[in-house]
């Protein structure tokens, strides 16, 4: 957690990186909303998670906050979400 600055798939900049994987339904939506706060406005976040449940969960916290979701994706069993702080 933490790793500040790094390029995304896309080339994107993302500014934070919370690894949730290992943690279920509601604590990775919870600790990404913790850390989006900490950022200021449009600055993204990058969230790894292996819950099942995290696409539909992460699409409906963007969409209920505002806090764009830009980037998601699938490998393997782990989802990996980039959220821009509105």
């Amino acid at each position: 957690m933490g790793v500040l600055g790094f390029d995304t798939m896309s080339g994107a900049t993302v500014q934070a990186h919370l690894d949730a994987r290992g943690l279920f339904c509601p604590m990775p939506i919870l600790k990404a909303s913790q850390m989006l706060e900490s950022l200021k406005s449009g600055e993204s976040l990058e969230v790894l998670a292996d819950d099942p449940a995290a696409p539909s969960d992460f699409v409906a916290f963007a969409k209920r906050t505002g806090n764009p979701l830009t980037e998601q994706s699938e490998d393997a069993g782990t989802y990996r979400f980039v959220l821009k702080h509105k």
